[in-house]
């Protein structure tokens, strides 16, 4: 499974599941949407699930791919 690390404003690293063209897409997607709208991603390290303001995203890197 691919997982994504998302840099933040400030530094700030999250690793997300997901390849990293549809965590861009659900950054861009929650862009585009209402005012505020949070982009919700599970935590590749805790399972959690995270809402990430599109605003505060610098960079997106690809970290693994498996079977």
């Amino acid at each position: 499974m691919a997982v994504t690390e998302i840099t933040l404003v400030g530094g700030d690293r999250l690793r997300i599941d997901g390849d990293p063209r549809a965590v861009e897409s659900a950054i861009l997607s929650a862009a585009r949407g209402s005012i505020m709208e949070l982009a919700w991603m599970t935590d590749a390290q805790t399972g959690e699930r995270v809402g990430i303001n599109p605003d505060h995203v610098i960079m997106l890197r690809e970290l693994e791919t498996g079977p």
